[in-house]
């Protein structure tokens, strides 16, 4: 099993590596079989499989709004299950629409790289109108 503390520290080196648009880190930190979970109605809402098809949905957050989309962490928690929360703030703008709200992503980790995240927001209507 993995150690919790460590699958906490990969999480917060991809949240750092997303802000910084580091792409060699985050290959470190995701897996190649990683898969992301976007909910909601908007059009960049889905699921991508694959490390390419997470990172091009990175991409899309951060090209879509011109480099001005942010994940500004605050906190992570784990559990004994190699699940990690992170839970942060997302802002942007685009075309004349700002995002502002929180958001957690529930991580899953295998052998010390992300598998999987699953993302919350704690206003999804406020992110599908940003997106739409």
């Amino acid at each position: 099993m993995d150690d919790p503390e460590r699958n906490a520290e990969v999480v917060r080196r991809a949240y750092q590596a997303f802000n910084e648009a580091d792409i060699e880190t985050l290959s470190q930190t995701f897996d190649k079989s990683a898969a992301w979970h976007t909910p909601g109605k908007s059009p960049i809402a889905g699921d991508a499989i694959g490390r390419d098809a997470v990172f091009e949905q990175f991409g899309r957050y951060v090209g879509d709004t011109n480099g001005t989309f942010k994940a500004d962490l605050k906190e992570v928690l784990w559990t004994s299950s190699g699940r990690v929360v992170g839970i942060h703030h997302n802002s942007a703008e685009r075309n004349g629409k700002r995002l502002d709200t929180g958001c957690c992503i529930v991580f899953e980790l295998k052998d010390g790289r992300i598998v999987d995240g699953r993302e919350h927001f704690f206003d999804l209507h406020n992110w599908d109108e940003f997106w739409s």
